[in-house]
């Protein structure tokens, strides 16, 4: 006999919301399992506004009510039994952020918390990454995100380093990307790769997620250092108008891959990792499992 049950995640980024209904099957004597049962993505560039004006605009909040409003009605009709909004980067720094917050609750019903990087880093590693982390290898996970990239390494099965950097692609395309940043980055990953030998990347993140569904492979191949090269230079060979002309990018995809592909390859460059594993997790999945597992 199975029990099925439906929890729901929303993940409010610096480039877009997302709503995640997921199902949860669970049978006793095995191992709870976990689907999608819907995802719906709504392009609100949260971090356009924060990261160069500091508040979110009047538009942004009246599309972010409009959106939540019918994210709540899209739960009621999954007949989602329990729920948690995450706010990350953008959110972070909005100076409205509690006026924000509060007009949402008040006319949608969604209560959202803001989540930090390192809590944000945390809610990422409980998605399920056994079947890729093999106990004698050493892996890099890299999340990418449009106010933050999240890096975790994993050894023998287990967190050994995590960190939050303030790098990411909104943040990217505004110019707000000093070579400061990137001078940290490096350390950081060579500091904590250093002891270790045949790094891995993991990484996960719409942009490389579209990457990899691009590259036509199976779900457990990974992708070679040399074919991000050789994609992020074909890409930016073409103008914005011919990624989403020639080949079928979204509008809000189509900018913010270019520096999305450095931070994957510059993160492997400094760890030495040679492949990169994207399996379809990110911060919703991991939002499901923490609060089934109660870990939040």
């Amino acid at each position: 006999m199975i029990n099925i049950r439906k929890y729901a995640a929303i993940d409010i980024g610096s480039n877009a919301m997302r709503l995640l209904v997921a199902n949860i099957v669970e049978e006793k004597g095995k191992e709870t399992q976990f689907s999608k049962s819907s995802l719906i993505r709504v392009p609100i560039r949260l971090g356009q506004d924060v990261f160069t004006s500091g508040n979110i605009t009047e538009e942004s909040i009246t599309r972010m009510i409009d959106a939540m409003t019918a994210y709540k009605l899209l739960m009621k009709v999954h007949k989602v039994e329990r729920y948690m909004a995450c706010a990350t980067s953008a959110m972070r720094e909005a100076k409205n952020a509690s006026e924000v917050i509060a007009r949402i609750s008040k006319e949608s019903g969604i209560d959202i918390e803001v989540i930090d990087g390192k809590k944000e880093a945390a809610i990422i590693a409980t998605t399920d990454l056994h079947f890729l982390l093999k106990n004698e290898q050493t892996y890099l996970y890299v999340d990418v995100g449009g106010g933050s990239t999240e890096f975790s390494l994993f050894s023998n099965g287990k967190i050994v380093a995590s960190r939050s950097f303030r790098i990411g692609t909104v943040r990217f395309i505004n110019n707000m990307v000093d070579a400061e940043i990137w001078n940290e980055i490096e350390n950081w990953i060579k500091e904590v790769t250093e002891d270790y030998d045949h790094i891995s990347m993991i990484g996960s993140g719409g942009n490389i997620n579209k990457i990899f569904k691009m590259s036509g492979k199976t779900q457990e191949k990974p992708l070679s250092y040399m074919y991000l090269n050789a994609q992020y230079a074909q890409l930016n060979s073409l103008t914005y108008e011919q990624r989403i002309m020639d080949l079928g990018l979204n509008a809000d995809r189509a900018d913010v891959i270019i520096p999305a592909l450095q931070i994957y390859i510059n993160a492997m460059k400094w760890s030495g990792a040679r492949n990169i594993y994207v399996p379809k997790i990110g911060l919703s999945d991991g939002i499901i499992k923490a609060m089934y597992y109660n870990k939040i």
